[in-house]
């Protein structure tokens, strides 16, 4: 199986690395996760909104690898653009925590670059 398959995988497990990190402080509580992490502040914080911001990036991704395999981009272009899409939103998480917030919207960009190319591909625009 080629790798932008596997991609799908980690930018769907993705949001769980943000998850474990923003309910890792003092005092989480499994019976009322939402409650905890809405009072969250700091790093902490920020995590649960790389999280979140992980989720919503997610589906135009996996569509964009499953668009573009079924309009045959070839494996080579498929793979590059999944590989620059998941090193840019771990990037972006990272940016996220420490609250590098320029480099965090570049990492973001970058990793929107690579759905649209994935698109254009398809579309044989490209």
């Amino acid at each position: 199986m080629q790798f932008a398959f596997w991609a799908i995988l980690l930018a769907a497990a993705m949001p769980l690395l943000w998850a474990v990190l923003a309910k890792s402080g003092p005092g989480f509580d499994n019976h009322q996760p939402r409650r905890y992490l809405a009072g969250l502040q700091g790093w902490r914080q920020r995590a649960q909104w790389a999280q979140q911001n992980s989720w919503e990036a997610f589906a135009p991704f996996a569509a964009a690898v499953i668009v573009a395999y079924l309009m045959m981009v070839t494996p080579q272009q498929l793979d590059a653009a999944a590989a620059v899409f998941i090193v840019a939103r771990l990037g972006y998480g990272v940016c996220y925590v420490a609250d590098w917030a320029t480099l965090r919207s570049l990492c973001w960009t970058v990793g929107f670059g690579a759905v649209v190319y994935l698109f254009l591909a398809a579309a044989h625009l490209l």
